[in-house]
């Protein structure tokens, strides 16, 4: 297994999947409440953090299967955040033997059509580069990032999102393989119990996100008040208790 993780406390197991343009500190104040009561594995997506970069076009549900089986666990909950709730919903419609329970925190869909604003915003992080600093600006400067950057971990957010850019210059694919027909068409399949947080503060596409996934049968919404994406940084004890509550009922 190439990719870098870890593992803390025991019992039932738990596998949190970070979001798009971050690495395993998006886990930062989550995972220690949640390994007071359960086995929670974090690790760096490939190509974010100390895993290693994109070489080849890159099967996240697949990276994820390799990292169960290499930790011999054969189902766990799955629980993914922005990009990472993208991730989870895919592994779940592909492996749903290998899901105890699903927790969706503001997750990115497959198939979702997303507004043009949000699509222009990521277009002009792109276009910036190679400057760093500009991207770095203008990815911190969209409004799903509004309330976390008046908080106390701006300098989190700033550290993780520059990393993540200067990563992608090493990157030799961007392209990320995902199933066909996309997840969107095939809500209604998700077979484990489902929890669905966001905060009350997020853009407009994440709620409409939120709108698809109704969908899920046996699923369940949590709303953050105050929060806006970055939801596991500004509210971590909110999301923790609300897993916390989900998992043990």
């Amino acid at each position: 297994m190439d990719l870098y993780y870890e593992v803390k406390g025991r019992g039932k197991p738990l596998v949190l999947i970070h979001s798009g343009g971050s690495d395993i500190r998006d886990w930062t104040y989550i995972a220690p409440v949640l390994s007071k009561h359960f086995l929670v594995i974090t690790f760096d997506g490939r190509g974010a953090g100390k895993s290693p970069s994109l070489l080849q076009p890159v099967n996240y549900v697949e990276d994820l299967r390799m990292l169960l089986e290499h930790l011999k666990i054969e189902n766990a909950v799955i629980i993914g955040h922005s990009m990472g709730g993208q991730i989870a919903t895919e592994f779940s419609l592909t492996y749903p033997d290998k899901v105890s329970e699903l927790i969706l925190i503001a997750p990115g869909l497959t198939g979702f059509n997303y507004s043009k604003e949000f699509q222009n915003s990521m277009k002009e992080v792109s276009e910036a580069a190679p400057n760093v600093e500009k991207m770095v600006q203008l990815a911190l400067a969209v409004p799903t990032n509004r309330i976390v950057m008046n908080s106390t971990h701006r300098e989190l957010m700033i550290d993780m999102i520059r990393q993540h850019i200067i990563n992608t210059f090493e990157w030799q694919s961007f392209e990320i393989i995902w199933s066909d027909p996309p997840s969107i068409e095939r809500l209604g399949s998700i077979k484990a119990n489902t929890l669905f947080i966001i905060g009350t503060e997020d853009i407009p596409d994440n709620y409409a996100v939120a709108e698809s996934f109704k969908l899920v049968p046996n699923i369940e919404f949590t709303e953050i008040a105050g929060a806006d994406h970055m939801v596991t940084l500004t509210h971590p004890e909110q999301v923790s208790q609300s897993i916390i509550k989900f998992l043990k009922g």
